[in-house]
């Protein structure tokens, strides 16, 4: 996540534009921090059994909302909204299932089911989103919005949130990352395929800089010419 800080967001605040990355993962991110979190508690699990998750999934929620905030704020005003329309249906999601699961269930087991079940499908979604990346990087052959680190960061993460999952025998954490993995090393393939082309250029930003460097020429002689003849009235 500190990758996904540095590289796409330093990218963000410096440029003062989202361009073309999605909010999407990040806020699915942020669902399922929440979710894992709340997983992790003993409200729903056996006491601090899966403290870990608990632990890395609440730092989670600060990196991925801060993420959202930084997005929200540099987003156009069509962006503005789209962030808005995604965001807080998933809060409210969350609020319900957490109501619903401390309240409705009176056992950790059940409590479990629920809350683990629908973080799978979350976990599965989360790591499925960067497909909508892997499109572009296809379409447009560059790799220019699927940063290297950001891709073996998320590959590592999968991979040991498996082993992980595996270890202590929990379909719902190791679950998702038998789906992250095989994406995170597709992403991997991509990158290696296509980052000949990561930089894209505009021709028509190409052509105005060829427009005004002619300008600035035009204007270089003309002031060379006025000196000519200043020199030339004197002599």
């Amino acid at each position: 996540m500190l990758f996904m800080f540095r590289v796409t967001f330093r990218r963000v605040i410096r440029k003062k534009s989202t361009e073309e990355f999605s909010c999407f993962p990040y806020i699915i991110g942020l669902l399922n921090c929440l979710l894992f979190t709340w997983y992790g508690l003993p409200v729903v699990s056996y006491k601090w059994e899966n403290f870990p998750l608990v632990t890395v999934n609440g730092v989670g929620i600060v990196l991925e909302l801060s993420y959202v905030l930084i997005y929200f704020w540099y987003a156009s005003a069509k962006g503005k909204v789209k962030v808005a329309m995604t965001a807080i249906p998933v809060l409210l999601v969350f609020s319900i299932i957490a109501a619903v699961s401390a309240f409705a269930f009176h056992d950790n087991h059940h409590r479990k089911l629920l809350v683990g079940s629908i973080g799978l499908g979350v976990s599965v979604t989360m790591y499925g989103s960067p497909l909508i990346v892997m499109k572009k990087v296809i379409q447009t052959k560059s790799v220019e919005f699927m940063p290297l680190p950001l891709s073996m960061c998320s590959f590592l993460a999968t991979v040991l949130w498996l082993i992980y999952g595996l270890l202590i025998r929990d379909i719902f954490v190791a679950g998702p990352s038998a789906v992250g993995t095989p994406l995170g090393i597709l992403q991997l393939v991509l990158y290696c395929k296509y980052r000949k082309g990561s930089v894209v250029e505009d021709p028509s930003k190409g052509d105005l800089e060829k427009g005004n460097l002619e300008k600035v020429e035009m204007e270089i002689g003309k002031v060379e010419m006025n000196v000519t003849n200043h020199m030339n009235g004197h002599s």
